[in-house]
């Protein structure tokens, strides 16, 4: 199988070690296993549970006390409707396997994390991608969604939130969505992977808005346990035991320890979320009036997510403006190229707040000084 190398990823890797302020990070700032044990409310350095445990495969499809928990987070799922996963990447990667072959249809909304457009065409699906527009703040044309839509429409992706841009579609977007794809009785993919990073009121979830919807989603964004690698599909049972066979070939299970660890920050959910949300909320304040100030950027405000989508009054483009940044202020952004998107960069705002207020002090300095 030839796949596309993968734009962010490949930023990422060649960069993220050599900056000095992170702000293309996307994860809400990282917990240790103490401070999550902390918040958790287990004291012990190693908990006993933990200490006594066989390091078998586990249950294939993961614990039922964290499929128990991942059902928890939406309106009206099971732990029969849960297939734990080598996190949101490997539940879309499987997604995908399963649905999608030569001579399928997909509409993916763009921009989006490269998989919804990169694996399907892999697999020999043809990819028909709308683009979304700063003019309608982030947010899905559904008349030109349904135009893409064909009769061998498979699955309609869609990021939600958006990454890059943070918006956020509510439910009356979703039941449009929901319409579109039962029409030609197409799977809609919702990834989910910033749900919990709402700056205001949560939205539902496709699968509790559609019977053909998917969420995937992760530990590793609002739980800030991105070192876990856990993730999970949520969906309709049949749909999980197809995925289950296509997964016996790839990753078997995910770890125990992962599976243990992800269960704790579930059953501690209130808090390790209030967490992210302060980080998040406080954070964006701090990125919006920096916008609002600085007289060469511009943006949409996100509603939800940790990133931002923001266009620099600089003559260059999005990559080069980026290393740039980084050669003369050590300042990590993404480039909107890397995501398909030229002119804009993203910047992420889940970091800690002192990060972030120095790195946008630093890149304001910078941005003075181009002509």
């Amino acid at each position: 199988m030839k796949i596309e190398p993968f734009g962010v990823e490949q930023w990422m890797n060649a960069w993220e070690t050599k900056c000095e302020l992170n702000l293309a990070e996307t994860c809400v700032a990282s917990l240790t296993l103490a401070e999550l044990m902390q918040i958790a409310g287990t004291t012990q350095q190693m908990p006993a549970d933990l200490a006594a445990m066989q390091m078998t495969y586990g249950e294939i499809r993961g614990s039922t006390r964290l499929r128990g928990l991942v059902a928890g987070m939406f309106e009206a799922q099971s732990a029969e409707n849960v297939l734990i996963t080598h996190g949101t990447i490997g539940a879309n990667h499987m997604v995908y396997q399963t649905l999608v072959g030569t001579g399928d249809h997909v509409v993916a909304v763009t921009p989006t994390y490269q998989q919804h457009t990169a694996i399907p065409r892999s697999l020999g699906a043809e990819v028909a991608e709308v683009a979304l527009s700063e003019a309608q703040n982030w947010l899905p044309d559904w008349d030109e969604v349904a135009a893409a839509v064909t009769p061998a429409t498979k699955v309609i992706a869609l990021t939600n939130p958006n990454n890059p841009t943070g918006a956020l579609i509510g439910r009356d977007g979703l039941e449009r969505v929901a319409d579109i794809a039962r029409g030609v009785d197409a799977w809609v993919l919702c990834d989910e992977v910033y749900r919990g990073t709402e700056q205001g009121e949560p939205v539902p979830s496709i699968v509790d808005v559609y019977d053909k919807g998917i969420s995937t989603g992760s530990t590793s964004k609002a739980f800030s346990l991105a070192g876990l690698r856990l993730g999970w599909i949520v969906g309709p049972q049949g749909l999980l035991d197809d995925c289950e066979v296509h997964r016996d070939y790839t990753t078997i299970s995910v770890g125990m320890v992962d599976d243990y660890f992800a269960a704790m920050a579930l059953e501690a959910k209130a808090d390790v979320l209030d967490r992210s949300r302060d980080i998040t909320r406080g954070n964006l304040a701090l990125l919006d009036a920096w916008v609002q100030q600085e007289p060469k950027a511009r943006y949409v405000k996100p509603q939800a997510g940790t990133t931002a989508f923001v266009a620099l009054d600089v003559a260059m483009a999005s990559y080069d403006q980026c290393v740039a940044l980084l050669k003369d202020t050590g300042v990590m952004f993404t480039p909107g190229s890397a995501l398909g998107v030229e002119g804009y960069v993203r910047i992420g705002f889940a970091c800690y707040p002192d990060v972030l207020k120095e790195g946008l002090a630093r890149v304001s300095v910078w941005l003075a000084k181009q002509p």
